[in-house]
């Protein structure tokens, strides 16, 4: 028998789990170590940050799933990765740190045959001065953080009903932000809740990012083939975003947020500030801080982990320049080339360069988004790194089996817009493949047959089945596997 831990216990780390125990049944053993008691579908955060849903309507309870799942559970964070073993323990071990209520601080270790990294992001607020929930801005990162910011955007409606002027300010905080489509599904229910509310008129909303242009997302932008034409995604999302009022600032890096104001610096190299009376601002991502050592108790850190701190994986690190980039450059795999036994999957991969190209301001300061590899691409390579990771468990093979490479793989997003059964609207996006290949498709990078945008009612719709279906499959709940990822 072997075993298989997993750190992390969100989108990647829920998926892998639920198709290893399903697969091996009692052959291996499977364990999943969170410090998170709780599962949260991080994308209807956004509904939370509004008021339409509560925190109760995104989140579950981890323990029960696990425990009718059969896997055992670890309420901890792992603080690092020791994949030679040590003098005192020579087989692979994670060390950890209780979190579970009444534990808090014990630490422990857990040996592993095969480790599988799907902790996610540190939401790294201190990369801004002033930026963050417990500093001068807002945010729906974490269902505790929207709720908070629904209760910020009801006092601010409240004004607004009594005559006050109000300007909002929603999108990245630093220059190196990814998600940038949360920051947009954000920014459009709140429009769209300022109308319902009818006080849409005495408020001034700013979109600010460090995207190049509009519709952009990190991904580069990309053409979509609408009415017989082709059009790129900033004419379609410069459409939406004049014809519901709303202001936009890009190629921005936030270097400084203030109580009421926010200082920005250009590409140009220009520094400029804009007033705000709320700003829900989105941090930069880095790795969580995990550590590697080895039999000696060496750090090696640099050599599992990039500088960013997310895990190395089969990816070219070779910084090669923007003209050389590359499909395969992307990793297939997740398996770290160092250890065999080490995978990454989700955001806790190390990608190996962004996807849109890389932009600098005249002093050197990076403004441009990095790679987002969250929802549907998370879930399928998490699926099939497991199998791969199962494979070699049974013996049946000394190296992956499976690969899940973005380069090779297409995404569907829905993106909300604004929340009623009525009037509500969210833009349907697919996408084929993630990663550009300009040489399989010359004009585009992407295949214009898959790669479509629309929006409309039907989509809200949609996203709000979706909720309810991927927090059910979350659950383990009976056919959870006939949702796909």
């Amino acid at each position: 028998m072997a075993r298989l831990v997993i750190l992390g216990a969100g989108i990647s780390g829920q998926t892998a789990a639920l198709h290893a125990k399903k697969r091996v049944g009692k052959r291996h053993e499977i364990i999943v170590i969170s410090p998170n008691s709780k599962w949260n579908w991080i994308p209807s955060n956004i509904w939370v940050g509004i008021g339409k849903m509560k925190p109760e309507d995104v989140t579950f309870e981890l323990k029960p799933v696990y425990k009718k799942a059969k896997i055992p559970f670890i309420q901890a964070k792992a603080v690092s990765i020791h994949p030679e073993g040590n003098q005192t323990n020579p087989k692979p071990f994670v060390k950890i740190e209780m979190t579970e209520k009444g534990k808090e601080g014990e630490e422990d270790i857990v040996e592993y045959d095969f480790l599988l990294n799907a902790t996610g992001p540190k939401l790294k607020f201190e990369a801004t001065e002033g930026l963050g929930p417990d500093k001068n801005s807002l945010s729906v990162c974490t269902y505790s953080h929207a709720e908070e910011t629904a209760k910020k955007l009801d006092e601010l409606i409240a004004q607004m009903e009594k005559g006050e002027e109000k300007t909002l300010l929603i999108g990245t905080g630093h220059g190196t932000c990814t998600c940038q489509g949360a920051a947009f599904e954000y920014i459009f229910n709140v429009e769209h809740q300022l109308r319902q509310k009818k006080v849409r008129d005495m408020a001034r909303i700013i979109w600010i990012s460090n995207e190049q242009e509009l519709g952009d997302f990190g991904m580069g932008g990309m053409h979509i083939k609408r009415g017989g034409y082709v059009t790129h995604s900033k004419v379609f999302t410069e459409s939406l975003f004049a014809e519901r009022g709303v202001e936009w600032i890009t190629r921005a890096h936030v270097k400084k947020v203030d109580n009421d104001e926010v200082l920005y610096e250009t590409l140009e190299g220009e520094e400029k500030s804009v007033k705000h009376d709320f700003a829900m601002l989105l941090p930069p991502f880095s790795g969580v801080g995990l550590k590697a050592f080895d039999k000696n108790d060496s750090d090696i850190t640099d050599v599992v982990f990039a500088p960013n701190g997310f895990m190395k994986v089969d990816a070219d690190y070779s910084k090669k320049p923007y003209e050389e980039w590359e499909p395969e450059d992307w990793p297939k795999t997740y398996q770290n080339p160092t250890y065999s036994n080490l995978f990454a999957v989700g955001i806790a991969f190390a990608p190996p360069h962004a996807i849109s190209q890389p932009k600098q301001s005249v002093n050197g300061t990076p403004i441009s988004p990095t790679p987002p590899r969250t929802g549907m691409p998370s879930g399928v390579m998490a699926r099939e790194v497991v199998f791969s990771i199962i494979d070699m468990m049974d013996g049946k093979a000394d190296k992956p089996t499976r690969e899940a490479s973005m380069a090779k793989m297409g995404a569907a997003c829905i993106a909300s817009a604004g929340a009623n059964v009525i009037n509500g609207t969210a833009v349907s996006m697919t996408m084929y493949p993630i990663i550009p290949d300009f040489k399989s498709f010359p004009e585009t990078g992407r295949d214009l047959n898959y790669t479509t945008g629309e929006i409309g009612l039907a989509g809200h719709w949609i996203k709000h089945l979706l909720h309810f279906a991927f927090i059910y499959k979350a659950k383990a709940n009976p056919f959870w596997r006939i949702i796909p990822e």
